[in-house]
């Protein structure tokens, strides 16, 4: 029996993306480009590895849908906040309709995925929560390297 029901895992991940994209407006257009050390990825950078992760984690992984692991998206089709938020939606929305479709059983289903492992959907989708946690998380450390209130978690 599910520990978690489907609703409810919908609903926390719609959560986690509501206060990702509370994250990403308290960014201004110039700091996009801001990176908090010479090695480390811009803010861009970070918000389109959240949507190529969950592009393909779900997508490649879960519902095999693609054939292979996309490539990574190029940050010049993304030159402001819009254009990142609306690939954040163009890349979720399809991924919550999907998961509208399961029933609370379907989460302890074994997926295989194509890089070898035998997982449970419910794993592998809250892999993906947690992931863009972690992220939306560095989000907001940056923003406190900037001088700006980070989210309040």
């Amino acid at each position: 029996m599910p520990t978690t029901s489907i609703t409810h895992l919908i609903d926390r991940w719609t959560n986690v993306r509501t206060r990702l994209l509370t994250t990403v407006d308290k960014f201004s257009e110039a700091e996009l480009d801001y990176r908090p050390f010479p090695t480390s990825w811009t803010v861009r950078r970070l918000m389109l590895h959240i949507a190529h992760e969950e592009q393909g984690e779900f997508n490649h992984g879960l519902t095999q849908t693609l054939s292979q692991f996309p490539p990574e998206y190029d940050p010049l089709n993304y030159p402001d906040r819009a254009a990142l938020k609306a690939l954040l939606a163009q890349v979720h929305e399809p991924n919550l309709a999907y998961l509208a479709t399961l029933s609370d059983a379907d989460l302890e289903r074994i997926v295989h995925t194509p890089w070898g492992d035998n997982l449970r959907l419910i794993d592998m989708v809250d892999h993906l929560v947690e992931h863009e946690i972690h992220h939306r998380a560095e989000l907001s450390l940056i923003l406190g390297l900037l001088g700006k209130r980070g989210l309040d978690a």
